[in-house]
């Protein structure tokens, strides 16, 4: 049968993760060979007039950016439970990683009101199988699960490297997390594993620093490595530092000028450290006035 798409409901989109790189394939695939293979729909019941779209979400966003006003699909005389264990039990559990198998034992758990036992029977597996996989939901935090269903993080870099960082310090793996949402790149498996093996040897401030800014983090590490990447000159080493020394002399010049409880304590516990600037700015610039004409 052929359905268009605004017969559809997509109530079971967010259990698939987004790939960029396989979308891409599938359009081009559908576009020289046209729709190979229905998708999978659960008829209406009762007053719902829809059709459920319990697998192929992948096919119809390639047809729909295609210009395709339909899709081939089979609907199952199933409820909307039975189908999306068939479609598990079809894939087999190698299609889809083991967070997307999360994604679906929790909705069929939440949703679908089924017990971890059941769960079990219905898919042919261990209750052991069931729990684990309901774990990496469960601590994964939900801003990381949805950065996954987007494309932006591969499932198992999360799954390697996010859920171990959760496990150790849950506020730290939260806040990284939101910091790598700011950003519009896709960050890889092997740049998270490098940000959270920076984590693991870090000190608390470097630490604060790589969750707060991971984004600049990498950037820096990145140059760092690159060997086409020169150091900075001598002078411009120099220059960095006197431009450094000037805005410092400004903001100490300003403090003194605005907070009027320095002047009490001046005399007392500034002397020794003001007559070592003193000594150091002057032997500075009798060495600048030696070297230039100004």
């Amino acid at each position: 049968m052929q359905l268009e798409f605004h017969q559809l409901e997509l109530t079971y989109k967010k259990l698939r993760c987004h790939d960029a790189k396989r979308q891409a394939q599938l359009v081009a695939s559908l576009s020289e060979h046209g729709q190979q293979s229905p998708v999978m729909v659960t008829a209406p019941v009762g007053e719902r007039c829809r059709y459920v779209l319990i697998d192929g979400y992948r096919r119809v966003a390639a047809l729909k950016r295609l210009g395709h006003d339909t899709v081939d699909a089979v609907a199952l005389e199933l409820s909307e439970l039975e189908a999306l264990c068939l479609r598990h039990r079809l894939e087999g559990v190698k299609q889809h990683s083991a967070l997307e198998q999360g994604w679906l034992l929790s909705e069929l758990i939440e949703h679908h009101g089924v017990s971890q036992s059941k769960l079990a029977q219905l898919l042919g597996h261990s209750i052991s199988w069931i729990s684990r996989r309901l774990a990496l939901v469960r601590e994964l935090p939900e801003q990381a699960q949805e950065l996954v269903r987007t494309g932006r993080l591969c499932p198992h870099g999360a799954m390697r490297h996010l859920i171990p960082l959760a496990r150790a310090k849950r506020t730290d793996c939260v806040e990284l997390i939101a910091h790598l949402a700011q950003g519009q790149t896709v960050v890889t498996e092997r740049q998270l594993g490098r940000l959270i093996v920076a984590w693991r040897s870090a000190d608390a401030s470097e630490r604060t620093r790589i969750v707060t800014q991971p984004l600049l983090y990498l950037q820096a590490e990145a140059a760092a490595a690159d060997p086409k990447t020169e150091p900075p000159s001598p002078e411009r080493l120099l220059r960095n530092d006197l431009e450094a020394l000037c805005a410092i002399a400004r903001r100490a010049s300003r403090r003194l000028d605005t907070d009027t409880n320095l002047t009490a304590i001046l005399p007392l516990t500034f002397c020794s450290v003001w007559k070592q600037t003193q000594l150091a700015t002057s032997e500075l610039a009798h060495s600048m006035e030696e070297r230039l004409a100004c």
